[in-house]
């Protein structure tokens, strides 16, 4: 056996050893923060888990198959273990990074699932529009060009508060200095 051959075998086993490892690894302390992002659905947590492993082993199986080909003459074991080395120093740094990138994926999944969608909002709301309600005009014009809609001096209620809505808290509450009509800054 040749020392090119020789070091082909060596850098497939050694990575696809440690590829592997890293793999299941990543299955088995990902699946923890899966359940927890997915309120503890299980079946949920490890169908995703799977397929995040099965991308890695993909990319990182790729990028093996890519850097199998050396680019120098191997005329002897010297420069066989050289460029062993110098590949599997790139697998060990591809391995890391994806290590790196699952984990980043696995905290932005946690951090929505903590902060997103259903948590409470970090105010009260204003007011809450229905679908049969108009859009409130954007601009000084509105989205339409025309002028905006002139001012109610009916303040509406807050449902959930029993609390004047919108800009008229501020001219009741007798806040001096602002501007007062349809654009003032609502007080929270």
């Amino acid at each position: 056996m040749t020392p090119l051959v020789g070091m082909y075998a060596a850098y497939v086993l050694v990575s696809v050893g440690l590829t592997v490892w890293v793999a299941r690894t990543l299955l088995k302390g990902g699946r923890v923060f899966l359940v927890d992002v997915f309120h503890g659905n299980d079946e949920l947590a490890d169908s995703v888990n799977h397929l995040l492993v099965v991308g890695f082993y993909l990319i990182n199986l790729g990028y093996v198959a890519l850097a199998l080909k050396v680019s120098t003459q191997v005329d002897d074991a010297q420069t066989a273990v050289e460029a062993l080395s110098t590949k599997l120093g790139l697998v060990l740094l591809v391995l890391g990074a994806m290590h790196f990138g699952n984990l980043y994926v696995f905290s932005r999944l946690r951090r929505r699932s903590l902060y997103g969608i259903g948590a409470p909002p970090p105010i009260e709301p204003d007011e809450c529009l229905t679908p049969d309600q108009p859009q409130p005009p954007r601009g000084p014009t509105g989205a339409t060009g025309q002028q905006p809609p002139k001012h109610n001096p009916q303040p509406k209620i807050n449902p959930n508060s029993g609390r004047p809505i919108g800009p008229q808290q501020g001219a009741q509450q007798g806040r001096q200095g602002t501007e007062q009509g349809p654009w003032a800054a609502p007080v929270y």
